[in-house]
């Protein structure tokens, strides 16, 4: 895997951040913590995946998934995209989110989609302090994807 080059939309994606790969798609951890599965191709909008490359990109996105909860102890998980700049996409790839739930969350899950929205009011608000915020070091995503990988072997 050290050897093989991965982009994500304008990034650059350094083999160390990426636990699991296949011939379409691969799954990484990202400079704020989040669980983005991609498809290899750079692709900006999900319509313009091939049908390939939707199977391909869905089916890691359940196994990653299933490993993910398991990992996190957690009882559900959320898949989303951002279809779009006007939906909050701010990489222009398609990618799928995988983000593990536990019962904490919400009283009523679908709450879930009000504090998104909020959120991405919020995000275009603080655009100037998001500028400010770290992102994770690469040694801190490199420890996390090598956790991450003893899961698919």
């Amino acid at each position: 895997m050290e050897d093989e080059h991965y982009k994500f939309g304008p990034h650059k994606i350094d083999p160390k951040a990426v636990f699991y790969s296949t011939d379409l798609s691969y799954a990484l951890v990202n400079l704020r913590p989040a669980h983005p599965v991609v498809p290899r191709r750079e692709v900006k909008r999900f319509v313009d995946l091939t049908a390939d490359e939707t199977n391909d990109l869905w089916i890691l996105a359940q196994k990653v998934g299933k490993q993910l909860e398991s990992y996190h102890k957690a009882s559900s998980l959320t898949f989303a995209i951002q279809d779009g700049p006007c939906s909050g996409q701010t990489v222009p790839h398609v990618h799928i989110h995988i983000v593990p739930r536990k019962g904490e969350g919400f009283e009523n899950n679908d709450e879930i989609h009000d504090t998104i929205n909020e959120k991405e009011k919020e995000r275009k608000k603080r655009h100037d302090l998001d500028k400010q915020r770290t992102d994770r070091s690469m040694d801190e995503m490199a420890q996390e994807a090598a956790e991450y990988r003893k899961l698919f072997v």
